[in-house]
């Protein structure tokens, strides 16, 4: 009877188990077929053209500003939230109060919603320091939002390579730098590069931190100190007018196909890597 009563458990949770795979597989590809469908018979030539203005909406210089402050805030971002992993894994002593701190304050700004960090990048970026609307105050907001989340990723990708590795090198006469970057950090850049994918994610879909940051500008900013608008600014500035929902939608459609080469080139840069 024990043995039958486990077997239909087994059956029930297996059950249960590709009952959620099927939804939510079924709710990703009505989502993705839903953008498509809306947004790919506005996408036109005029969607690309360099120059933005009333008559083409152009999202060109949107994609321009979505990759520039997506590249500034992974560099700013990605080394300090893997060197403070490297920290709190490798040479931080275990039950320290302080790293027991580091980690809490990590979770609470994980969950902080993303006006609050606009709202701070707004007072703290763009008027106490005197930055204005400009993209440079819009990368080191948007640096904040992802930094936990970088560091969480890499602490947990660190912490899985087996200890076995790191006593091997210690048993060769290797010191702890060169054993976390020759032996540890290599082993886990796949983990490392699965928070970065997720930290693009979200960085190419924020919207309410960036309005009060880098502003709405609809071209090409010639340096930092200029206002732009990414991709998601500009979906939601022509959702908003509502004069051009059809490009909005179209422009949802291209930021997904960013997203998803993003992701793929991340994912066999991962692959090589692991080889």
């Amino acid at each position: 009877m024990i043995n039958r009563s486990h077997k239909m458990s087994e059956r029930a949770l297996a059950v249960v188990t590709w009952a959620a795979a099927i939804v939510t597989i079924a709710v990703l590809a009505y989502i993705i077929g839903f953008i498509f469908v809306k947004g790919v018979p506005y996408i036109k030539p005029s969607l690309f053209s360099p120059t933005y203005n009333s008559d083409n909406v152009s999202l060109m210089p949107a994609l321009i500003s979505t990759i520039l402050m997506t590249a500034l805030s992974l560099a700013i971002a990605v080394p300090l939230g893997v060197l403070s992993a490297v920290y709190l894994t490798e040479y931080a002593k275990r039950g320290n109060k302080a790293v027991a701190l580091i980690r809490m304050t990590m979770e609470t700004l994980s969950g902080i919603p993303s006006i609050v960090y606009g709202l701070f990048g707004m007072l703290f970026f763009v008027t106490f320091l005197g930055w204005g609307f400009s993209v440079l105050a819009g990368t080191f907001t948007l640096s904040i939002m992802i930094l936990p989340l970088i560091m969480r990723s890499s602490e947990e990708a660190i912490l899985a390579v087996p200890d076995t590795y790191r006593e091997g090198s210690f048993g060769l006469g290797a010191g702890t730098l060169r054993t976390v970057f020759r032996i540890v950090l290599p082993s886990a850049v796949p983990g490392i590069l699965a928070g970065v994918i997720l930290a693009v994610g979200r960085i190419v879909g924020e919207t309410a931190a960036l309005i009060y940051t880098s502003g709405t500008v609809a071209q090409v900013p010639e340096n930092v100190y200029e206002s732009a608008r990414t991709l998601s600014v500009h979906m939601y500035a022509l959702s908003s007018e509502g004069l051009h929902i059809g490009e909005g939608y179209a422009t949802a459609a291209v930021l997904l196909v960013v997203v998803i080469l993003i992701n793929t080139c991340s994912a066999w840069i991962a692959k090589r890597i692991g080889r």
